[in-house]
């Protein structure tokens, strides 16, 4: 940036980084550093996790503004005391007042006062605003507890425009963008009408087909993830369902993606509190039998990528399918895979956890939360985690009454080689391919977490080159 070459060395930085500070809320950290040019000093604002459930509004709530404009008038005024003094317990426990002086005194030195913030989204309970410096523009998120405490707080890059600077074509989620695509290929959208929702997606077939050929239906992982593999929310710039959808047409395999619904263009009136994991079956079973009336395909093979292994596995159940695909599915129950993940959180939040889901294996809610629980566990979407929970894909994968492939990669992150084991166990005539080399992203990836994670922002790597012919050959030995 023009007048301020410092800040054109943002990084990322290790929580175990000597000069770093912050605040875990979840597993998922994200740690901004601003290099000082003499020094090179690594220093951070602070800490925020972001979770998957999320329904996004363009309302600012009135709580969230006057928060903002306490922040911003406390750190003009260079009273890092008082911005002190609207965090919550969580926030105060894990980083002293000294420590948040200290960043707070660089980080005005590199960005000068902030002039003027703008509201963008809410995503409870996250706000998102573009905070603009006077020596740059940032994207600011805030996170507030029932008592309008700040319990997540980050500056980050301004990496995407707006939304009221796209207001013309709408945001990045609400009109994915779609990546060009092979010319031999022809893509199409599709439309599924439910009684809550309507949900969009993109067909792909090869352009020079002859007679009736097979059709994937990719099912995408957890979280606002978009019908390519992308999520601005996540920082997920893959490309791999869109990747997968071109392999295949260039192998003679139509396909199908979608955006689930409360992501991209597949919105729908219902609440948040109202969303249910069956509903993400229905909406596949829905467009399994779209498929299966359609005369241009010989046969239909469910594809599911991570979370979406497992709504993948249920909507076989009585379908007119004919082959089933797990990619870095999970092999147990969604709330084991958390607990795990939380082992590195505080212990408070590991009993709070613990807490909740043995009160919702009982079928009951807990209104009144830890506030570092909002993220994972917050109350509107607790009614979602009980429908989750109660699937045990060892379990589920019996069920499965057609061919089933089961791939994993061994750089995975989130799901391990031995999930798609276990898997296998539980469908013992299976096949069970490990790939080595493959992370959750299906790239070529290395067991170095940093190297890894770098895979997840880079469209342009190339799935794992087995991963594509792997598939092929399952789907065409599918009588």
């Amino acid at each position: 940036m023009p007048g301020y070459p410092a800040f054109k060395k943002l990084i990322l930085c290790n929580k175990g980084d000597q000069n770093s500070t912050g605040v875990s809320l979840l597993n998922l950290r994200y740690y901004i550093c601003f290099p000082d040019d003499h020094q090179m000093k690594k220093t951070i604002l602070l800490l925020f996790a972001a979770i998957s459930f999320k329904v996004s509004a363009q309302t600012e709530p009135a709580n969230y503004a006057a928060a903002v404009n306490k922040f911003k008038l406390f750190y003009n005024n260079n009273q890092p005391d008082s911005i002190y003094k609207m965090f919550g317990p969580q926030m105060i426990a894990a980083l002293t007042l000294d420590n948040f002086k200290a960043t707070t005194v660089q980080l005005r030195n590199q960005l000068g006062n902030l002039n003027q913030t703008d509201f963008t989204s809410f995503t409870p309970p996250v706000g998102l605003y573009k905070a603009t410096f006077q020596n740059a523009a940032l994207a600011l998120r805030i996170s507030l507890n029932d008592k309008d405490q700040i319990i997540g707080l980050l500056l980050k890059p301004l990496d995407t425009p707006a939304p009221a600077e796209t207001a013309k074509t709408g945001s990045a989620e609400s009109a994915p963008k779609q990546p060009s695509m092979d010319p031999s290929l022809a893509e199409s959208p599709i439309a599924l009408k439910t009684l809550s929702a309507t949900i969009h997606g993109t067909l792909t077939m090869p352009k020079n087909a002859s007679g009736k050929i097979p059709v994937v239906l990719i099912i995408a992982g957890s979280g606002p993830t978009d019908r390519n593999g992308n999520s601005e929310k996540l920082g997920l710039e893959t490309n791999a369902y869109k990747d997968i959808a071109e392999g295949l047409g260039k192998n003679g395999i139509a396909s199908v993606r979608y955006d689930k619904r409360m992501i991209g263009e597949s919105q729908t009136s219902n609440k948040e509190s109202d969303l249910r994991f069956d509903d993400y079956v229905d909406d596949a079973v829905g467009l399994v039998q779209m498929l299966s009336n359609d005369e241009r395909f010989s046969k239909v093979i469910i594809l599911g990528h991570s979370e979406g292994s497992l709504v993948g596995m249920l909507a076989t159940r009585d379908q007119p399918v004919k082959g089933y695909i797990s990619v870095a599915g999970a092999g147990q129950r969604a709330d084991k895979i958390i607990t795990e993940q939380l082992k590195s959180q505080p212990k408070f939040i590991q009993d709070g956890f613990k807490t909740l889901t043995d009160s919702m294996k009982k079928g009951k809610t807990i209104d009144n939360i830890d506030p570092g629980l909002y993220f994972i566990a917050r109350p509107s979407i607790q009614k979602y985690l009980v429908s989750w929970f109660r699937y045990d894909p060892f379990y589920v994968i019996k069920s499965v009454k057609v061919p089933t492939l089961i791939l994993q990669g061994t750089t995975d992150l989130q799901v391990a080689v031995t999930d798609a084991e276990r898997l296998k166990k539980g469908k013992s005539d299976a096949t069970l391919i490990i790939i080595p080399g493959m992370n959750h992203v299906l790239k070529e990836a290395p067991a170095d977490k940093d190297q890894n994670l770098a895979t997840y922002k880079n469209p342009d790597l190339p799935l794992k080159a087995e991963l594509i012919p792997d598939i092929v050959k399952f789907i065409n030995g599918i009588n």
